[in-house]
């Protein structure tokens, strides 16, 4: 059977509108097929995890008070965290933890929260907490050889800037900034982006991305998914693209 690994960050502090479901979906999925995915879970105070013995690493979004916590924590793992990036270990970033694997996020206040400087774009706070970026949004996203439409739930105040390779193209909602035509960062091994929902629950073909990605790095050979049913997400798909883009 294979097997792949997953490091959950900060389960405690980091799950906002449902985000840990992006690992259930995972796991389903590769359930379907016969995988079996093994979830560790990190946060303040465990030992220190080696980010490189992992296949995936996710963490979900949180408020600007988590973020100044954490921020504290993860810089400890700079280091750890680029060399698993360099080594092609898959990261799903939502909302905060995509801020804080950029250069900084600008509170409020103009506090710095110091982010990981993983890469190189930057977060700055909305000054009027009452105006945030929140709704349904579609993407018009390139994964490689499969271009698909990615649809989610925004809901963020920060706006993020210095994008060089974003995760896809806004046909509907804000993306990283007020109007913006661009949303998340995106690499082979990296997505990051501001869509919660969960966002795999809505989007089994990104799913299946992420899930052949890292079969691929791991055994270093072509794997090919065998197909799912997955009439009932694609009719809940279909309505809301034709709901969200009339």
């Amino acid at each position: 059977m294979k097997e792949l690994k997953l490091l959950y960050l900060y389960p405690d502090m980091l799950e906002l509108y449902g985000d840990y479901g992006n690992i259930q979906v995972l796991k389903y999925r590769m359930k379907k097929r016969g995988i079996n995915l093994i979830v560790d879970r990190y946060t303040i105070g465990d030992k220190a995890p080696d980010f490189t013995s992992y296949d995936i690493v996710f963490a979900g979004g949180g408020a600007d008070n988590e973020q100044s916590i954490l921020s504290t924590d993860l810089i400890k793992y700079r280091d750890n965290i680029k060399e698993a990036v360099k080594e092609k270990v898959f990261f799903l970033l939502i909302c905060g933890s995509y801020q804080l694997f950029g250069k900084y996020y600008k509170g409020v206040e103009g506090n710095i929260i110091p982010g990981l400087e993983v890469f190189d774009y930057y977060t700055v706070a909305q000054p009027d907490r009452k105006k945030r970026c929140i709704g349904n949004i579609v993407l018009d996203v390139n994964l490689g050889d499969t271009e698909t439409k990615v649809i989610g739930f925004e809901n963020h105040g920060g706006q993020t800037f210095d994008i060089d390779s974003p995760f896809g193209k806004v046909l509907y909602g804000n993306g990283n900034k007020f109007g913006d035509s661009e949303e998340g960062f995106f690499k082979e091994n990296i997505i990051a982006t501001y869509l919660h929902g969960p966002l795999l629950s809505k989007n089994p073909v990104l799913a299946d991305y992420i899930i052949s990605y890292c079969l691929e790095r791991k055994y270093n050979e072509k794997i090919g998914l065998e197909k799912l049913d997955d009439t009932f997400e694609e009719k809940c798909r279909e309505q809301l693209l034709k709901e969200l883009l009339k």
